[in-house]
């Protein structure tokens, strides 16, 4: 078995670096196609460039389909942009090709396409099953005495899915070690607040630790909080494990922020709003102001119904 090396090991300093560089690429793409979720897409990048730079996942760009490689589900297929941004700065295509977002004969999609584009593990969009497609990875994993780990990104309102928590009780039924979801809790999905459209949703934390989830909470905008987590997470080796990660829409960029119901779900920006935007992604270049974020506290059951 070839040995197991990750390619990237970034500091703090040049994650923020490169999130910060990949946001413009996102607003830049999707202002010139005319489409796609900008805003969904931002919320995760700093989550991804952790992942895929901060030295937690190992891959080969230039090997796609290595059998050791560490895996990544989008289960939250809208926000393909920020994969499309992370693949691109990875190395496994160039990063010119990003600017034929949607375009006709692009392999560049709205969803992610595993038929056409490299390191895409999965054709998602559809949502709530990304994490059953990570469960297979996982079990196939164990199965063929591999050492690969698998990683999932879902979304809050794509856990409105039931498919989520079937597979959610079979992976601690399997007690898959080599299984990690995380949450892109950002709050809002296409309908509106995800705490409006299914309140019952929380208590997150406690869903999934009765589930038989390790569960960790974090800002997911705060490298360092990313980091650490991604690093103690390796450690378990008995159940799979969720990070809750509290994100903005957005990424906290005014244009996004001003949409009081689902911050431009899948809208967008004007030339003139994405002037705007990447003037304050300048001036919060390394994230001081918004990874300080006070993010809402998760709501009980009591705060939703009144005393029980």
């Amino acid at each position: 078995m070839e040995q197991r090396l990750c390619p990237y090991q970034y500091g703090i300093k040049e994650l923020q670096e490169t999130a910060w560089k990949l946001s413009r690429q996102i607003i830049h793409m999707t202002t010139k196609a005319g489409s796609g979720h900008p805003s969904s897409s931002l919320s995760a990048i700093d989550v991804l460039v952790a992942l895929y730079f901060g030295g937690s996942m190992c891959y080969k760009p230039e090997q796609p389909d290595w059998s050791d490689r560490d895996r990544f589900v989008l289960s939250k297929g809208h926000a393909a942009l920020a994969l499309y941004a992370v693949l691109a700065e990875a190395g496994y295509f160039a990063p010119e090709r990003l600017m034929t977002l949607r375009e006709i004969g692009s392999p560049l999609e709205g969803h992610p396409n595993m038929r056409v584009l490299p390191g895409v593990e999965a054709s998602t969009g559809s949502l709530g099953q990304g994490l059953s497609i990570g469960l297979g990875h996982a079990l196939a994993a164990r199965n063929n005495g591999r050492l690969y780990h698998v990683y999932v990104m879902i979304g809050d309102g794509e856990s409105d899915e039931g498919q989520v928590w079937e597979a959610a009780m079979a992976a601690a039924k399997y007690r898959l070690g080599n299984l990690t979801a995380i949450l892109d809790y950002n709050k809002f999905q296409q309908t509106g607040p995800v705490g409006e459209v299914m309140p019952s949703l929380n208590p997150l934390v406690d869903k999934w630790e009765a589930f038989g989830w390790d569960v960790n909470e974090i800002n997911g905008h705060r490298f360092e909080e990313i980091q650490e987590t991604l690093y103690a997470i390796n450690k378990i080796k008995d159940r799979p494990q969720i990070i809750i990660a509290h994100t903005l829409k957005g990424r906290g960029l005014s244009p996004f922020q001003k949409d009081d119901v689902n911050r431009k779900h899948g809208i967008p920006l004007t030339a003139e709003e994405a002037e705007v935007a990447l003037a304050e992604l300048d001036e919060m270049k390394y994230d001081e102001l918004f990874s300080a974020a006070q993010f809402t506290p998760e709501l009980t059951p009591e705060d939703v119904h009144g005393e029980l």
